[in-house]
């Protein structure tokens, strides 16, 4: 490797640290994804000029066709649909990194013990990812139940297999190269059929802490590879990937006031309803109109808008920027509680206001809106369930209890809106909605915003 080659790849490093730097606030994201690209870029094409001998034509069109599918998938896949794509790209890259690893120690003639070892951890690694992410990618998507899939002796039989895997990964390091084919493709079938079994018990409402989780085996996959390699670059990247996926786990469970462990093995959501109900709650659910809540709203001194998952779904975020524009020309002092969890990946909520060029001055974590609600005179909660949920405050006896939430209930008024009295993505029944103080705005969360707008130039 020559030191064009080096520098090519340190040059490639820092941009991918940059990036990753820039990505921690919406009003540098945008920059530091595009400092990343042009890293991969530079590393492709350094690459490329190191294994020469491999058919520059394949490797061209292979970079295209995963070009313009990237390219495509970004401009026409939803907001709603994008913890999806986070999903179906990360297994992508953990079904890569096994497939290289494989490949690597099946024909290199230079591979040791321990680099054998190292290979086969990766396409252990890589395979969980490849298979959980696309089982993720079909709770999200509907395809299958988003209900945790339970069987009898779940928790001991994965047990034994992950002994079984490590067992075999170490027979496979010792008999070396080229033999025991059948012995590999059972390994390769068990460390995909692992990744399954992983995901199946876990419920939707937990799906976020599973993307960012299997995102972090993807990157401990790629690292690995590139130690496989002695690709100082790879192990950069994925070192980064592994330790970004493993803090924002880690950040999520925390805002979940869950351990890992019990998101893993809980089997959260298989308790589907009757979680107790609040001091405040008389069993009344009380609607409101447009007009109704355009009154409130236009003559509020400060109103809190809790978007959730709903928002994201009504493709929304537009005409609440609108009602956003039209009550701050009132005086109306407006801002937004965005919970660590709300919607279904990381910082969703986020990405989907910034979208519609709300401000992020605008947009407070929840640690610092929360002592605000009490001072608040009217909440907009749009399509979030969970979090707002107060029996994880107050009852004991429900699956949220000791969960973090947005104190919405302590505003003066709350209004949800909301299709129907249907639980949130986690089953649980919300005694929010008979609250005394809170009013229903039912259907469509575009319509009902729309509606609202009208409403309010007629005030």
């Amino acid at each position: 490797m020559n030191d064009f080659t080096q520098l090519a790849y340190l040059v490639t490093a820092v941009l991918f640290m940059l990036g990753v730097m820039r990505l921690r606030s919406p009003a540098s994201a945008r920059s530091g994804n595009l400092l990343a690209a042009i890293g991969m870029g530079i590393g492709l094409i350094a690459t490329l000029v190191v294994y020469y001998q491999f058919s520059v034509v394949l490797v061209v069109l292979a970079v295209l066709a995963g070009s313009v599918g990237g390219t495509v998938a970004a401009k026409r896949v939803r907001m709603t649909a994008m913890p999806q794509m986070v999903a179906l790209f990360n297994g992508m890259g953990g079904g890569a990194a096994a497939l290289v690893s494989l490949g690597e120690w099946i024909i290199s003639p230079r591979v040791t013990v321990v680099s054998a070892i190292a290979a086969l951890f990766t396409v252990l690694i890589g395979s969980i990812s490849f298979s959980g992410s696309l089982l993720a990618f079909a709770k999200l998507q509907e395809l299958i139940t988003g209900r945790p899939i339970v069987f009898p002796a779940q928790k001991p039989i994965n047990g034994v297999l992950v002994a079984i895997a490590v067992v075999m990964a170490f027979v496979l390091a010792a008999s070396g190269q080229g033999g025991q084919s059948l012995l590999v493709g059972l390994y390769v079938i068990l460390a995909l059929g692992l990744g399954v079994l992983v995901v199946l018990p876990i419920g939707g409402a937990d799906m976020p802490v599973v993307i960012s989780l299997l995102n972090a085996f993807t990157g401990l996959a790629a690292a690995a590879t590139g130690f496989l390699l002695a690709n100082n670059v790879l192990i950069i990247a994925g070192a980064l990937v592994g330790a970004s996926g493993t803090i924002l786990t880690q950040l999520m469970s925390r805002a979940m006031n869950r351990p890992i462990g019990n998101i893993l093995f809980g089997s959260f959501g298989r308790v589907t309803g009757g979680a107790g109900t609040g001091a405040t709650d008389d069993g009344v659910v009380q609607s409101a109109t447009v007009e109704d809540v355009a009154m409130l709203l236009a003559y509020a001194r400060r109103v809190i808008i809790v978007p959730g998952y709903g928002l994201a779904v009504a493709r929304a975020q537009q005409e609440v920027r609108q009602v956003v524009d039209k009550l701050t020309a009132r005086g109306v002092d407006v801002r937004f509680g965005i919970h660590p969890v709300a919607g279904r990946m990381p910082g969703h909520m986020n990405v989907l206001l910034a979208e519609a060029n709300v401000p992020y001055e605008k947009l407070y974590e929840m640690d610092t809106i929360n002592p605000e609600f009490p001072q608040t005179d009217v909440v907009l909660v749009i399509g979030a369930n969970d979090v707002t949920n107060p029996a994880a405050r107050n009852e004991p006896s429900s699956p949220l209890y000791g969960m973090p939430i947005l104190n919405v209930d302590q505003a003066s008024r709350i209004i949800v809106l909301k299709r129907s009295m249907n639980p949130g993505f986690a089953g649980i029944d919300n005694p929010l909605y008979t609250n005394p103080k809170t009013s229903m705005l039912f259907g469509d969360a575009k319509s009902s915003v729309n509606g609202l707008l009208r409403a309010l130039d007629e005030v």
